[in-house]
Parts: structure tokens; sequence; C-alpha cells
């Protein structure tokens, strides 16, 4: 009698267990993931990861939303304010417009917050995810300037066709092409720079000025995302000063990817858009789950170039198409 009822109290802790496990493993979490904007190449990578989690780990339900442009600043504050305020979500990663105007929003929320892409200077902000985008810029401002050498240029002068004035992320990128440049003996021409706000229209308008006031040529044009950089070289193509031009970009996108291997844009600097949106959502979920996180959980760049542009253009294409759930996961675990 003393064995069975050994038995049956085992039998019975068992069971409890498993109802425990079991519970656990069918917890339910609401993330909102705000992002600078949805309406470009490089954030629907972003938005791909991020919907990536969902679809590995079912009882995650991930809503991605984003301003209609990077200077929708009421837009994207108005998407916080009402997030922070819903008492269903669990937890939130933003990739903010304007850092320091989204710190204030987020002071004393109690809900785990991952940044991604840019950082929050804001002891709310568990961990960011993204690139560092300081040594991501000075690696291609580096190569950049190099490439301008063996191709014959003497005077290694760049200028930067800039996103968003103010923006820390480009303050960042700029810093970083400027040490590359300078670090391999060419000139960043500081007072130079050009602001065309991240978008292509207006990085036509930049680089139609540039080509005015330097019709001699310039060795390297670098921009803050691969749109720009597309946009300067279709708008310098023709002009014989700037055949040897190295234009720079910055994401490593499909379309920046085809450029380069149609001789348009020379280079990019490649950040893991894709892996970010998968990190940024893992992060919060491991927080919710008692986890305590890394400060800064990095994605390494890399640069492209017409020697790698096939490989990666077939690395994006993989990403938005079947068979990438179980590569995020993979990645993300490394």
């Amino acid at each position: 009698m003393k064995k069975i009822l050994a038995m049956i109290l085992a039998l019975m802790m068992v069971l409890s267990l498993c109802v425990v496990a079991s519970a656990d493993a069918e917890e339910e979490y609401n993330i909102s993931v705000i992002l600078k904007t949805t309406a470009s190449e490089y954030w629907q990578y972003v938005v791909a990861g991020a919907n990536a989690y969902e679809t590995d780990h079912p009882n995650v339900h991930v809503e991605v939303k984003g301003a209609t442009s990077e200077t929708a600043y009421d837009e994207q504050q108005n998407m916080i304010e009402t997030d922070m305020a819903n008492a269903d979500i669990d937890g939130y990663v933003i990739a903010p417009l304007q850092a320091d105007m989204v710190a204030n929003m987020i002071a004393g929320q109690t809900k785990p917050i991952v940044a991604v892409d840019t950082n929050i200077d804001a002891p709310e902000v568990l961990s960011f995810v993204g690139t560092s985008n300081e040594d991501a810029g000075k690696l291609g401002g580096k190569a950049a300037a190099e490439l301008a050498k063996e191709r014959g240029w003497e005077e290694i002068y760049c200028i930067e066709i800039a996103g968003v004035q103010g923006d820390s992320t480009n303050e960042a990128r700029m810093a970083g092409y400027k040490a590359g440049v300078e670090e391999a003996g060419g000139t960043f021409l500081d007072d130079e720079i050009q602001y065309a706000n991240a978008v292509a229209d207006q990085a036509v308008t930049c680089m139609e000025a540039i080509m005015q006031n330097h019709p001699e040529g310039i060795a390297v044009i670098c921009a803050n995302n691969d749109d720009m950089a597309m946009a300067a070289a279709r708008a310098a193509a023709g002009n014989d000063a700037y055949k040897d031009t190295v234009f720079l970009g910055f994401d490593g996108i499909q379309s920046a990817c085809n450029s380069i291997l149609a001789g348009e844009e020379t280079m990019s600097v490649c950040q893991q858009g894709y892996l970010m949106g998968y990190q940024s959502v893992d992060a919060v979920i491991r927080a919710l789950q008692g986890e305590e996180l890394e400060e800064f959980i990095p994605a390494e760049a890399t640069v492209v170039d017409p020697d790698t542009a096939e490989a990666r253009l077939a690395e994006l294409q993989g990403y938005l198409g079947d068979g990438t759930e179980d590569t995020a996961e993979e990645e993300a675990a490394e």
C-alpha cells in the first residue's frame, strides 16, 4: 500500500509539473513594434524580421507600425503615446525618429522597452539592438577612399549627402564616414555636407549642387542611405568628371545590390535589418520572462561591392521569401 501511495504521489507531482510547464509555454504576449517608417525597403526587412518571430512563436503577437516618412515626427509620437497607454500591450520595440522626445514620452514606463536601429538614452530602455553606426560608417568610408585611390584619384575629397539634420543615427554615420575617409588619407569636406532628409528626390537636388560647385569631380560621395546614394549616382550619370567617383550608400538593400551590379552605386555598408527586427522582439520576450538583457545586442555590418553584391542580393531575397523562419531563429540564437 505504501508503495502504491508513493507511486500515486510521484505521478501527481509529475502531472503538476507538466501542467505548470504547459501553462508557461502557452502564456501569450502582445508586443508593439513602432519603427521610424515602413515606407522604405530597409524598414521592410525590419518588419519581416519582427513578423518572423511571431511565426516562430505562436504565443507571441506582434503588431508592427511606422510613420509615413522619417520626418513625420508627430505621427510617430502619436503611435507611441497611444501604445504606451494600451494596457493590453506587454512590451515595446521602438526605433525613434527623435530619440530625446521619445525618452520623455516613455518616462516611468515599467513594461520592457527595447530600442532598435537608433538608441534611446533613457533608463526605461533595457537594450539597444542595432548596428554601431559610427563603426559601420568608418568601415565604409575607409573602403570608399581606398577604392577611389585605385581608380586614380589623387585628391581624395569626400562630400556627404546626409539624412535628417540632428538625427543621432545620421550624425553617427557621418562621424564614421569622416573617420574612415581620413584614416585612409582622404579629406572629408565638413563645410559642404548636403542634407536631403533621407529621401531620393532631395538627394538628386543635392548632387546637382555638388556637380555645379565641383565641375572637376569629387572622389567620394557618401550618403546616409542607399536610396540617396543611388539617386546621386543616377544624377551624375553622363558627367565625365564623375565617371570614377565612388558612390557609397548605407543599408545594403536589394535595389542597392542591383544598382551596384549595374555599375551605378559603387558600394554600400550593409546592416542586418531583418535580424535586428527578429532580435529586438526576442529581447523583449526574454525580458518579460525575467532574463537580464545585454545593454547592446549587435548586428555586425559589412561592405557590399561588385564582388559580393550577388550573394547579398540572394540573401535578402530569401528573407522576404519562403523558408526564412529557420534562418532567422538560427541567426538570433548565434
